[in-house]
């Protein structure tokens, strides 16, 4: 029998209706009294209890520090998370406990579990089987399907099938006290613990008119990386409000420019069309198919470790634990 240690950190999973709307109350011990089953077995740890908008990097490397600490004592650990920046945490913890060897299985809900018809006791009952079955790695168990924790995205608001796998099948599926296998993670590395992160990582999402003069405010913001989520492939305004200069003159001020697109699926790349190739010219460094979430967050774990430009390049362009298929 694995043994499990349960974090909760709040989200919608523990909340309880107040006065002023719901906010998360209930403890890991409470979370587990709900799912029925053998849990007795499960130790606890109430890390923090926070609605997951307010999740920052400082909680990040709460809660990796906190992963790592108790990883020789645990065969697996549950995470409960709010879903709203969930992909974001699950994408970062993928950097900052690369290679882990034990499963690290972050779940939530659409609903309270004090709810009668709350997904999160079923939630939380899938991710307690899969930490029982499945190896080493950071994932998302919700709706059923366990995903790689640097290929999910939150698609829909309420629904309960919130998170989808991009760009790569679902790890597994979950159907009763059983773990059906679609595309078996393997690790990438030996364990490396590395919470360092600099956060000066801003995202920027293109529309049609888009002021120049927003890009160029970046860098006296103090901003060391950026994320542009481009149009398709990666096209960017050429003329009359130019990005590709403005882009270019991030650059040269020594501010690390991913090209991304606001396409869910499939990659981008600035090879195909003439409107993004002064960028290419210019060093800008393609997302290719990492979701935003991984993008942006693998972008501040590469900053906190290298302010060589060649090696940020070279990092951001190496698949590190399976974000990335160039």
């Amino acid at each position: 029998m694995r043994r499990i240690c349960l974090i909760a950190t709040g989200g919608t999973i523990a909340c309880v209706q107040t006065e002023r709307g719901l906010a998360p109350k209930l403890a890991a011990r409470d979370l587990l009294s709900y799912i029925g089953g053998d849990t007795g077995g499960i130790d606890c740890i109430d890390l923090f209890s926070m609605d997951s908008s307010n999740i920052q990097p400082e909680e990040w490397q709460q809660i990796a520090s906190c992963i790592d600490g108790i990883r020789p004592k645990y065969d697996a650990i549950v995470l409960t998370h709010g879903t709203d920046t969930m992909a974001y945490t699950s994408s970062m913890l993928s950097f900052m406990l690369r290679g882990i060897d034990i499963p690290v299985i972050i779940t939530g809900a659409q609903y309270p579990i004090v709810r009668e018809d709350s997904d999160g006791r079923k939630n939380l009952r899938d991710a307690v089987t899969a930490a029982r079955m499945i190896g080493g790695g950071v994932y998302i168990c919700f709706g059923g399907i366990i995903i790689s924790g640097c290929r999910a995205v939150k698609t829909r608001t309420t629904s309960l099938d919130a998170f989808e796998s991009i760009n790569t099948p679902p790890v597994c599926t979950v159907e009763g006290d059983e773990v059906c296998y679609v595309n078996a993670a393997a690790s990438l590395s030996h364990y490396s613990f590395s919470p360092k992160i600099d956060p000066r990582v801003a995202l920027i999402k293109l529309i049609p008119g888009t002021s120049p003069e927003i890009l160029d405010s970046l860098a006296a913001c103090g901003m060391r990386g950026v994320v542009v989520e481009a149009f398709g492939l990666g096209g960017v305004h050429s003329f009359r409000r130019d990005h590709t200069e403005s882009l270019i003159r991030l650059m040269e001020k020594g501010i690390t420019v991913i090209l991304a697109s606001q396409c869910l699926y499939e990659a981008s790349t600035p090879d195909i069309y003439e409107v993004s190739r002064p960028l290419k010219d210019a060093g800008i460094i393609p997302a290719y198919d990492m979701t935003t979430e991984a993008a942006v967050t693998k972008l501040m774990w590469v900053l906190g470790q290298t302010s060589d430009r060649a090696k940020i390049r070279e990092m951001m362009l190496t698949n590190l634990c399976g974000e990335l298929r160039a």
